[in-house]
């Protein structure tokens, strides 16, 4: 098992982040480290399980970091099964809590399925972000455990196949009077990789188009799983004006420009319909992921 991702000044979340993914079970990581300057860098190339490769060139050119992410997967993930994650997602499958990884991608296998999808989670704080400082190992569940159990909208893309998600709490506290433009929560992290696949907007989407069909198109339903979103952290603020001022993100940065709006105002995210994490099974009840008939 494979994991690949892009990052730039990440030092804080990294501690964590590859704890969580070793226990998962991912055997090795290909990470492209964007210049950064607070020690990321350097904190990765000490690991012994990590491949790295660094760049200065620029995250808008390289479509956003996608380029770099399909030549990693078309060079050393042929045959194997990838999971593209960004440092602040933290996958979540059915069984997570008593099974590796590797149980899920041998009952893939074992189904002929090469691609599986999972929705992002924007999971946050009661009360405001700067209220609950996050340190370097920490478990970021234990300060921001909070989520929105419904608000989302679900349209089918008739080009790409893939279901579009919008919705929770970037909908519903940064774009409140424009949802269609919050961002998309719809993704597809997992993929038994072949050369020939590629990535076309950051893992939202894929072609060949048959790989985006992670849903049952009879009504029914498919195995899923969620990505828990852990953007909403005191160090956040911070980060968006850095991105704000980068300007390097796509749509003229205008989610980054929403967010360091919001956050200057230093906003309590969490509202009364907010539900607090509990374990995968809650999410699945919610109906928020599934595990098919893997039983």
């Amino acid at each position: 098992m494979l994991l690949v991702s892009t990052m730039r000044n990440e030092l804080v979340r990294l501690p964590y982040f590859l704890e969580y993914y070793r226990d998962l079970g991912v055997r090795h990581f290909l990470i492209v480290d964007n210049d950064s300057s607070d020690g990321t860098r350097e904190y990765l190339q000490d690991q012994p399980d990590i491949s790295l490769w660094t760049t200065k060139d620029s995250y808008r050119a390289a479509r956003f970091g996608v380029d770099w992410t399909n030549w990693l997967l078309r060079r050393y993930a042929h045959g194997h099964w990838a999971l593209v994650v960004d440092p602040d997602e933290f996958f979540v499958f059915p069984f997570c809590d008593t099974r590796p990884i590797q149980a899920l991608t041998d009952w893939l296998d074992s189904s002929s399925v090469r691609s599986f999808g999972a929705m992002l989670l924007d999971m946050y704080p009661k009360g405001p972000l700067k209220t609950h400082p996050y340190t370097a190992g920490q478990n970021p569940l234990e300060i921001a455990p909070w989520f929105d159990a419904g608000n989302y909208t679900i349209q089918r893309n008739p080009d790409f196949w893939n279901l579009w998600i919008q919705g929770g709490p970037r909908a519903r506290v940064f774009f409140a009077d424009k949802p269609k433009q919050a961002p998309a929560l719809n993704k597809v992290p997992l993929v038994k990789w072949d050369r020939r696949y590629a990535y076309v907007s950051s893992t939202h989407m894929l072609l060949p188009r048959g790989l985006n069909i992670v849903y049952d198109k009879s009504g029914g339903e498919k195995a899923s799983g969620i990505l828990m979103h852990m953007k909403f952290l005191n160090t956040f603020a911070a980060k968006a004006e850095e991105e704000l001022s980068r300007g390097q993100h796509s749509a003229k940065s205008k989610e980054y420009i929403a967010y360091a709006d919001r956050l200057r105002h230093n906003p309590d995210i969490w509202c009364e319909f907010s539900e607090k994490y509990i374990n995968w099974r809650q999410l699945e009840v919610l109906g928020l992921m599934s595990k098919g008939n893997w039983a």
